[in-house]
């Protein structure tokens, strides 16, 4: 027989109770995560047009510029996706960089703007390799993706498991799209990706979204008991 309860006294459904003990948790988990990162030292990739430069969406493996195109990489510490700070600092020209190479039958050219950043920018004991950036004309297949294009005038390339560019014309030495030292990462992490790029640093770890999920699963038992228990 089910218990009534006082009078003046209103109960609370065990259904919706369950649900907000388990809300609390999931705010309290989410609230004890660590902190993300908010600067990441590494090479962005960005497309030129008129000029003017624009952060590329899609990663230099999976892009495959037209002819006629102008691709940008740029190494730099970015506070953010896209951050205009961390762009090509050579205007996107074509004509100036491919002007003088001649136009071949089944390759594109492909006008390329690398640029190997600031000393300040550098990790610790390495330096660029030249001060300004370097252009280069790419002719290279219909169908070559911007990376091969890059490998084509820029060897060596390094690129981590993740299939992010890591080092061109072997800069830097070591490291991969590290966090900076004012935004520590959380202890045992996998090797972090900056945003816009192969990883995204934007969301919560999975060992976060784990104890949510599981958080979830016991609140879905408790209110599948109290159910059999009221009937």
């Amino acid at each position: 027989m089910r218990r009534r309860p006082a009078p003046g006294r209103r109960a609370l459904p065990r259904r919706p109770a369950a649900l907000l003990l388990a809300l609390g948790v999931v705010l309290t988990l989410l609230a004890a995560g660590p902190a993300l990162a908010s600067s990441y030292r590494y090479w962005s990739f960005w497309n030129g047009a008129d000029g003017r430069w624009a952060y590329a969406t899609t990663g230099p493996s999976t892009a495959r510029p037209g002819d006629g195109t102008v691709q940008g990489f740029r190494f730099a510490v970015s506070k953010e996706t896209g951050d205009q700070q961390a762009q090509p600092r050579t205007p996107a020209d074509f004509e100036a960089v491919c002007g003088s190479t001649a136009p071949a039958e089944g390759r594109k050219r492909v006008a390329l703007v690398i640029d190997f950043g600031t000393p300040e920018d550098a990790p610790a004991g390495d330096a660029p390799p030249q001060g300004a950036p370097r252009t280069a004309c790419a002719q290279v297949a219909p169908d070559a993706t911007a990376a091969e294009a890059l490998a084509s005038v820029a060897k060596p390339l390094r690129y981590n498991g993740a299939a992010l560019l890591c080092a061109v014309s072997g800069y830097p030495r070591q490291g991969c799209g590290e966090p900076m030292e004012d935004a520590p990462a959380a202890t045992g992490a996998p090797e972090a990706a900056p945003p816009g790029d192969a990883g995204d640093a934007g969301g919560p770890s999975a060992g976060l979204l784990a104890g949510v999920a599981a958080v979830i699963a016991l609140a879905a038992a408790a209110i599948w008991q109290s159910r059999r228990r009221t009937r």
